[in-house]
């Protein structure tokens, strides 16, 4: 139960990227999935990493000195068109896998440049 406050949505998503890595990001992110680069505030550009938004999806990687990827933790986006962004990931050297574990629920994963696994929905 709640006293007077309710958590409203989800404002981003931060995934993790190794240093100097912003390009390859960029190649994925905006140049694959189609989420444009922004600019980061210029207090938290120092820091390296950057964001991808475009309305309310928002997807920030930060640089982590000790990287990992997340290969268990996963955002899921959306997709319309999704058999394309299919093709054109596995076209560029991004193996996507399909799962349906729950009946009726399909589900497609495919992992970053980095290994962070990502989870695709059909929109």
């Amino acid at each position: 139960m709640t006293s007077g406050h309710l958590v409203e949505r989800v404002d981003h998503v931060q995934l993790a990227m190794p240093a100097g890595d912003e390009e390859r990001a960029t190649a994925f992110y905006e140049g694959l999935l189609g989420i444009p680069r922004v600019p980061k505030p210029p207090e938290l550009e120092v820091r390296g990493g950057c964001w991808f938004e475009r309305g309310d999806l928002r997807v920030h990687l930060g640089v982590e000195q000790d990287f990992r990827p997340a290969r268990k933790a996963h955002p899921a986006f959306a997709v319309s068109g999704l058999d394309d962004l299919c093709a054109t990931l596995e076209a560029a050297g991004y193996p996507v896998t399909h799962t349906e574990d729950v009946p009726g629920m399909p589900q497609w994963y495919v992992a970053d440049p980095f290994g962070n696994r990502i989870e695709l929905l059909p929109a």
